[in-house]
């Protein structure tokens, strides 16, 4: 099933079967707050790949072209800039009500000569940055009511859509997405499309309301579907039908039971990216354990994958893991209590033509690529 862009099956069949290519990052056992990674994007080319931390730090890797006399660095990305964007000492400021704050970047694609940034501002605010108007931005979205004690939801997520600049999507903590169309009017207060599922009344409970939180949305490159990442599943939608995701795939549905604990010690509050593959064939997102998941859109088959430096021999392939949710645990398989969700998978990013991957755990960068790459 592989098409232009680099579909390829991602749930470990005979069509592909992924390999560990490298890992960027410090083996340390404690890891300061600093270093762990909070972004991972490839270039529109797929030349260079960007990572940037909490300390402010940003790195990005270009990727070397094939030297024969080093076969096995075919494909291996190698530090090619670094710079501080910010001092990390402004990042404890984060603990206090501070109302401007940059959460989220966004670049417009490009179908003029100007280029635009598309940035959120305090959860409440989306802005329009025009990079040759640097003292002022254009506020596009503002939720922020009179009386704050009436606050019911704050944005979580922006997109542009990839090939009509006039057109964005946000998702709220309640899990709904708004389409919005710049044409109709200056300040996008009301949108034109409204995307929700509806909830099963049965299976209401105190954690609903977190778990449902959009934590990510991305258009995928037709510009036909966008996808969203709640707390345990992914969802595909079709543009055109509003009333229901067209795919729902499940993360990690075993950690239902869990909703109690993971409450107490905040990691129901994590917020989980999610991206597409070139093709837009398949998507892949993260989980706890250093464990990442890949679904295939056309077979339905999906993978379980783990970053780990145990298993980062070169060239050695990724072995599919399985979590055991109860009852008699088979080999191979993870018993769900035994899950560490101290290593996350917050953030991934996939080439935007082959099958290369990049996985952030923590302060270690994978990078892992098909066999036949």
């Amino acid at each position: 099933m592989a098409g232009p862009g680099g579909g390829g099956c991602p749930a470990g069949g005979n069509d592909l079967q992924w390999c560990f290519s490298q890992v960027k990052g410090a083996v340390d056992e404690d890891v300061a707050e600093a270093d762990v990674i909070s972004t991972v994007e490839f270039s529109h080319s797929g030349d260079l790949l960007a990572t940037g931390d909490k300390g402010g730090r940003v790195v990005i890797f270009q990727r070397e072209q094939e030297n024969k006399s080093r076969p096995h660095s075919r494909g291996e990305y190698n530090v090619y800039s670094t710079f501080q964007s910010h001092e990390p000492e402004f990042d404890y400021l984060k603990s206090l009500e501070i109302e401007e704050k940059i959460n989220k970047i966004r670049w417009l694609p490009q179908q003029s000569a100007a280029h635009f940034l598309l940035s959120t501002n305090d959860d409440l605010r989306i802005n329009l940055w025009h990079l040759e108007i640097t003292d002022r931005s254009f506020n596009i979205v503002d939720i922020k009511p009179a009386n704050m004690e009436e606050l019911t939801e704050v944005i979580t997520a922006a997109e542009f859509h990839p090939h009509q600049c006039n057109v964005l999507v946000y998702s709220s903590s309640k899990g709904t997405i708004r389409l919005c169309d710049m044409r109709s009017s200056a300040l996008c207060d009301q949108h034109s499309k409204f995307f929700e599922e509806p909830e099963d009344p049965s299976s209401r409970s105190f954690f609903s309301e977190i778990i449902s939180s959009v934590s990510d949305v991305k258009f995928s490159h037709s510009g036909r579907y966008m996808m969203t990442r709640d707390y345990l599943s992914v969802k595909v939608w079709d543009l055109n039908m509003e009333s229901r995701p067209v795919e729902t795939h499940q993360v990690h549905e075993y950690l239902r039971s869990k909703l109690c604990s993971l409450y107490e010690n905040d990691c129901i509050f994590d917020k989980f990216e999610c991206c597409w593959n070139g093709s837009d064939s398949a998507i892949m997102t993260g989980s706890y354990n250093n464990f990442f998941r890949m679904f295939d859109r056309t077979t339905w088959r999906d993978v379980t994958l783990e970053a780990s430096r145990e298993n980062s021999k070169p060239r050695a392939s990724l072995k599919p893991r399985r979590v055991c949710a109860g009852g008699k645990r088979k080999k191979d398989e993870v018993s769900v209590d035994s899950l560490d969700f101290s290593k996350k998978i917050l953030h991934t990013a996939w080439h935007p033509a082959e099958n290369i991957i990049a996985v952030a755990a923590t302060n270690n960068l994978y990078i892992f690529q098909d066999k036949a790459n």
